[in-house]
């Protein structure tokens, strides 16, 4: 036909499609990806720049000594620092972490450093999973880094239990940048699917937080998590919206084409697909067509669909996942923040009633997400009963495509079994050897 016509109609369409195609991607900035969100507050993204400080000092060889820290200093009591792992302890099985005493905050923190670029057991973690590899509490996470927050918490239980123990008061948090965010998800999710390992403290004390958060946790688990776990994401970074498997990272830096035409029905439908966990923090700084920096915003939402779905084409999408630009734009934008509210002189009864108001908030935004989530037909997604648990799933009961025949709760009770108990699991994952120490069993 376009030969007949002397024209090329067919190919000026395809020319067109792909000219609309490229304008809209260069086009679309950060700022989009969060634009219908909430304005987070002072009160909640408190902890952030203070556990960006954390991660920080797992840099350092002696924290009495820092050789890298940030201005103002880490915050930190070097006494109160209880212990601290490198990569000889943890025998390539996690990044290094340390586990910290916060008596300031009320806080028991165990923070991971990111990647190491330089350490082939870093990669190892990072690259051990394969789409659907690995199953847990009715959806699918990364199986190396779930392998290495079973490891963690297995090492440290007991400790965190005599100090959860020692501390009732206390919270537990579990914090991580880049490629310590994905075991610090995987590990509050396994802590709070095993409270008694931790002494039966109650789940609304147990928090984690991810910075430059991987996709670690396919979409049901990372909404259905969501009221412990947050997601810390700076403008333009690439991790979080970098395409699953994980062993696709740098490859999706540069052929980002390919998952950006995928439909987002057929993406949400896939089961095996990861995402950025729990409630997403969004600090945006630029704005398309303008210079330089502004003072950063923070959104805050608990996003089903158009939850960082696309890599952003900017010169800063590496930068931005940096802990230090992370540290840096946190504690500008708290500070922003407290400013507003000591301009609007709030006093200390009212503060209380909007930290109140705050959490009855982020609980029924939590419960929006969920329903949404069934609305859209996420695989595996389920609504809380009414007594606020969620009911197990059984793997074996599934559906080989991730699809439902019927209702959550009536594809739930057809695979209810006995919950897996902690020595089960660690013995299912890890063997040991003469002294004792965990080793990974081959194909699990």
């Amino acid at each position: 036909m376009s030969i007949l016509c002397g024209l090329p109609l067919i190919e000026c369409v395809y020319c067109l499609g792909c000219a609309r195609w490229a304008w809209k991607r260069c086009l679309h900035t950060a700022g989009h990806d969060s634009e219908d969100w909430g304005i987070a507050t002072a009160e909640e993204f408190e902890p952030v720049p203070r556990l960006c400080r954390y991660i920080l000092s797992v840099y350092e060889d002696d924290l009495r000594n820092p050789l890298f820290a940030p201005p103002g200093g880490y915050g930190m009591d070097s006494d109160c620092l209880v212990t601290k792992r490198t990569y000889k302890d943890t025998q390539k099985h996690a990044p290094p972490y340390i586990v910290y005493l916060d008596h300031d905050h009320g806080d028991i923190v165990l923070a991971f450093r990111g990647l190491n670029m330089a350490k082939e057991s870093d990669y190892k973690v990072l690259l051990d999973n394969k789409l659907g590899k690995k199953k847990f509490d009715g959806g699918y996470v990364h199986n190396g880094l779930f392998r290495a927050a079973v490891w963690v918490l297995e090492k440290e239980g007991d400790l965190l239990r005599e100090l959860i123990e020692k501390h009732p008061d206390y919270t537990l948090t579990f914090a991580g940048h880049s490629l310590g965010s994905g075991v610090a998800t995987l590990l509050t999710m396994v802590a709070v699917h095993n409270l008694e390992k931790l002494g039966n403290i109650d789940r609304k004390k147990v928090r984690g937080y991810a910075i430059a958060p991987a996709r670690s946790v396919s979409l049901n688990l990372a909404v259905r998590y969501a009221d412990v776990i947050n997601s810390v994401v700076l403008q333009d970074d690439f991790l979080p919206r970098t395409a699953t498997p994980l062993e696709d990272i740098f490859k999706s830096l540069f052929w980002c084409m390919r998952d950006t035409c995928i439909s987002e029905e057929k993406k949400l439908r896939d089961p095996r697909r990861l995402y950025a966990p729990g409630r997403l923090y969004h600090i945006v700084e630029r704005k398309l067509f303008r210079c330089g920096r502004f003072p950063p915003v923070v959104r805050t939402a608990v996003p089903v669909d158009g939850r960082f779905e696309h890599i952003v084409l900017s010169c800063n999408a590496t930068s931005d996942h940096a802990i230090i630009w992370i540290e840096r734009e946190a504690k500008r934008a708290l500070e922003l923040m407290q400013e507003k509210d000591d301009v609007m002189e709030i006093p200390v009864k009212q503060k209380m009633e909007r930290q109140e108001t705050l959490a009855r908030e982020h609980s029924q935004e939590h419960k929006a997400a969920l329903q949404r989530a069934v609305t859209l037909s996420v695989p595996h997604a389920i609504l809380p009963s009414q007594y606020g648990t969620f009911e197990d799933l059984d793997d074996e009961s599934e559906h080989s495509d991730g699809s439902f025949q019927g209702t959550p709760s009536e594809e739930s009770s057809k695979g209810s079994k006995k919950k897996e108990s902690w020595d089960e699991l660690v013995a299912r994952l890890f063997d040991k050897d003469e002294t004792g120490h965990l080793i990974p069993k081959k194909g699990s």
